[in-house]
């Protein structure tokens, strides 16, 4: 059993909360995952259960900690990191229901539930100073689009409220006891200004939500990233297998902690992308840098002292796995996972090489807009559509697999676009860090380096958003005295993916077609509206 003391990052994803137990030089000794419950009442309506979610945490903390045989006593520090997701809990901090169902258990509106579309679009019409801090445009992922609608559809409901928080700052008040609030959610999806420390009451007093800032129901205090939470409180001590003399770091979303888990030593040049269900692509900067499309700059949201630009994309993995179930060959493709052993990527991947063969560019003419779920940035349009150009009758591997291969391309052009328009603006991205679900798939990192032309770079610990979870609970705890020299000393640089220069042409103009889709989509939807003489 190890002397040593070694601190826990919790993961709250989209499908799964996971454990991770780590030492004081960032290696990973246990990790547990556990999935959590997800409901989709609606159409564009996606919920879960604050409850399910704390139970299945204390199931992986303590699974994790079994594994590990570290001595709970050792157990200095925890960080949490979440989805930004929206939290509603009573004066008695039970549950209250934020969905049209009315059950109670089903109190969070999850980051990527799309039910506030009109008043996201009403936002936007304000011109509020705040949004020119979010690229221009609030999302229907941000929190105050949805307090919106909770106010405007479930009046009961919104005023039973009397903690509305981000999913990181509830994990962070049930484990601590304390609600302490993060800068980093706080500044990235509820519009406060962490640069001056304040509200725009006038953008709540225009969309008739003044009524949040009474009695603390968004919080009150407001703390850095590295900060103290506190210690776990007795019961939660309890729940989690530790003990009261752990330190609660401050929350943070779950991509930001990524960023801190692969960033490195180098953050102004370093583009760091955190991959799953969706991406998102983080830009640091010593000023201010206003990008049209791309959330921020922040403040402090990330690394302490530096602004942050955030771009994302809504759908990535999840639009990989949508293309590949929607296909005709699917059940044919779960017959040969069964038969091989293999994963479906892994088959797909052997196909591709095998066309790749005979010709490299095997997806001349075929081409997918993957826009499934819209566009986060840089056009920051939610209501974009996916389109795809050259489909035939054919109900094959080989057909699958080149969809397949467009819908990550797909990706990657739009991480291209990204890149682009931080460049235009002041950003210097020479490279690019990268975790998440997509580094375990070579055709993923391939054509990341290839289309965008950037060096992909991987980190030694591939867990790197639990990692960055970990490097908050250092610093916290004082293990470290920022949160620069814990991410400098807990995060080393693994393998790295170079462009093939040989590939430029090629993508180039399959960028270019990208952007044609785009226009026509754009197009034909003009074409559409116009009044019928």
């Amino acid at each position: 059993m190890s002397e040593e003391n070694h601190l826990i990052g919790v993961d709250v994803g989209t499908g799964s909360v996971r454990a991770g137990i780590f030492t004081q030089k960032g290696e990973m000794v246990a990790q547990a995952v556990s999935p959590i419950q997800m409901y989709r009442p609606e159409e564009n309506f996606v919920e879960q259960s604050s409850e399910n979610i704390w139970e299945n945490t204390c199931k992986v903390v303590n699974e994790a900690l079994l594994k590990s045989k570290v001595d709970k006593d050792k157990i200095v520090g925890i960080g949490f990191d979440a989805t930004c997701s929206l939290v509603a809990l009573d004066e008695t901090d039970q549950p209250v229901s934020v969905s049209p169902t009315k059950e109670p258990h089903q109190n969070i509106i999850v980051w990527m539930d799309h039910r506030a579309m009109k008043e996201t679009d009403e936002i936007n019409k304000t011109g509020d100073e705040v949004l020119k801090y979010v690229g221009g445009k609030v999302s229907p992922e941000m929190e105050i689009p949805k307090l919106m609608w909770l106010k405007r559809n479930l009046p009961e409901q919104y005023k039973q409220t009397a903690k509305f928080l981000d999913l990181a700052d509830f994990m962070v008040y049930r484990a601590s006891g304390n609600d302490l609030r993060s800068v980093c959610t706080k500044v990235c999806k509820w519009t406060y200004l962490a640069h001056e420390k304040r509200w725009s009451n006038k953008l709540f007093k225009e969309v008739r939500l003044e009524d949040l800032t009474d009695n603390n129901r968004i919080g009150k205090e407001i703390a850095d990233l590295g900060s103290s939470a506190g210690t776990l409180t007795e019961k939660s001590a309890n729940q989690l297998g530790l003990t009261t003399n752990t330190t609660v770091a401050v929350g943070i979303i779950d991509a930001h902690a990524g960023g801190l888990g692969i960033l490195g030593k180098d953050p102004e040049t370093t583009l760091a992308i955190i991959g799953g269900t969706s991406s998102c692509h983080m830009a640091s900067s010593k000023k201010p840098l206003f990008v049209g499309g791309v959330w921020g700059p922040y403040y402090g949201a990330m690394v302490p002292g530096l602004w942050l630009n955030e771009g994302g994309q809504s759908a990535t993995g999840s639009m990989v796995d949508f293309v590949i179930r929607d296909s005709s060959y699917y059940p044919k493709l779960m017959e040969e996972v069964e038969k091989t052993g293999k994963d479906q990527y892994q088959i797909l991947n052997d196909e591709i090489y095998r066309l790749e063969k005979s010709d490299p560019c095997i997806n001349k003419n075929f081409h997918l807009l993957g826009y499934f779920h819209g566009n986060r940035s840089p056009r920051a349009n939610p209501y974009l559509k996916g389109m795809i150009s050259g489909l035939s009758m054919n109900e094959t591997k080989t057909e699958l697999a080149k969809k397949y291969l467009a819908a990550i391309q797909s990706v990657a052009y739009g991480t291209r676009h990204i890149i682009e328009e931080l460049n235009k603006n002041g950003h210097q991205i020479k490279e690019i860090h990268i975790c998440g679900g997509g580094t375990k798939n070579p055709i993923w990192l391939r054509e990341h380096a290839d289309i965008t032309g950037c060096e992909m770079v991987l980190t030694k610990e591939p867990e790197a958003v639990l990692l960055g979870s970990a490097i908050l609970a250092a610093a916290a705890s004082k293990i470290y005295p920022t949160i620069q020299e814990a991410m400098s000393t807990m995060s080393e640089i693994g393998d790295s993916i170079p462009a093939r220069k040989e590939m430029k042409s090629y993508h180039d103009l399959k960028y270019r077609v990208f952007h044609e889709m785009y226009k026509d989509q754009i197009k034909y939807e003009k074409m559409m509206n116009m009044s019928l003489v």
